[in-house]
């Protein structure tokens, strides 16, 4: 195995999927590294949760390539040692506590974890003084923190989640970032799909987005951010009629109603539709003007922006 093997966690390449006649993964290549946390993104039915199944190994790819961890993957549940997540959602026992569910686990799988590990796997998620009470009667966010606690008692080298912050309050949701944040910095790979675009762009450093089974885009979010598309801005500024005046004759900017982008009417704020290069241009000539810019951020993150637009591509073509 060569140096380049070893620094991947996932490999594949031109994997395909169908259930009857539904191609659920339409030749898909996917490369993450150890110690990246790399987002899966896509409207529903993209291919999402199939892709994450097998890696866990809970199906076999009909066609293409799937290396993990160094290890060539051919047929169900041949995933190496060192990979746990769940999809759709973590499997409980919902008449054990927590701490009973996570000895259960450890007992199921001979880790010989003691109480002293499961009691820091419980605390690592939030979950200390929910230990003694019994799954049946946590909320779906409590359940998904138990799941990946479940998942943390392997000590992974890949961790594969499904939604991990469904559910999640605030509390709930800064937990599972400091976990899934110093898993990385100690090698671990992750990949996660997720809704949450804020989740994503918190979290990753790649992502990638699938659309109807296919890939779209994959790469680092700084390379999407950069992609030739439009993007809706919020300028706020010291004299919001010039910034007005002055958009009004940038070529290549468009002053969008700010109405119909479902925001709360601010006199200060001039929403812009443009490209990064002309958004300069603007800026700069406001500044030249002696006009303050006080806030300038997209409406929409470059990610919500790609993931909208393949929503609503899907949703045309039906």
């Amino acid at each position: 195995m060569g140096l380049m093997d070893t620094l991947h966690a996932v490999r594949a390449h031109g994997i395909t999927k169908c259930f009857g006649d539904v191609v659920a993964l339409d030749a898909v290549d996917l490369d993450v590294t150890q110690g990246q946390i790399h987002g899966l993104v896509g409207p529903n039915g993209a291919g999402k949760t199939t892709l994450l199944g097998l890696l866990l190994g809970l199906a076999v790819a009909d066609g293409g390539r799937l290396e993990i961890l160094g290890t060539p993957v051919e047929r169900a549940l041949a995933v190496p040692g060192g990979v746990a997540g769940f999809v759709d959602a973590p499997g409980l026992y919902p008449s054990l506590t927590a701490r009973q569910n996570l000895a259960a686990l450890a007992a199921l799988r001979g880790l010989g974890s003691g109480t002293a590990a499961i009691d820091e796997m419980l605390g690592e998620v939030g979950l200390t003084d929910v230990a003694d009470d019994k799954a049946r009667g946590f909320s779906l966010g409590m359940r998904q923190r138990l799941g990946l606690a479940a998942a943390l008692l392997t000590r992974p080298r890949l961790l594969v989640l499904d939604e991990p912050a469904n559910g999640l309050d605030p509390a709930g949701k800064r937990h599972v970032h400091r976990v899934l944040t110093r898993l990385a910095a100690d090698g671990t790979a992750v990949v996660l799909s997720s809704h949450r675009m804020d989740d994503l762009e918190a979290l990753c450093s790649e992502v990638t987005i699938l659309a109807t089974g296919r890939v779209v885009f994959s790469g680092p979010l700084s390379k999407l951010a950069a992609e030739n598309r439009e993007l809706d801005y919020r300028l706020r500024t010291s004299d919001p009629e010039t910034a007005r005046r002055l958009a009004d004759g940038t070529s290549g900017v468009r002053i969008v109603d700010d109405t119909g982008l479902g925001l709360r009417q601010d006199p200060d704020v001039l929403v812009v539709r443009a490209l990064v290069a002309a958004l300069d241009e603007l800026v700069a000539q406001v500044v030249r003007s002696g006009v303050a810019v006080r806030e300038l951020a997209p409406v929409v993150s470059p990610l919500e922006a790609a993931f909208l637009a393949l929503t609503e591509h899907q949703e045309a073509g039906r």
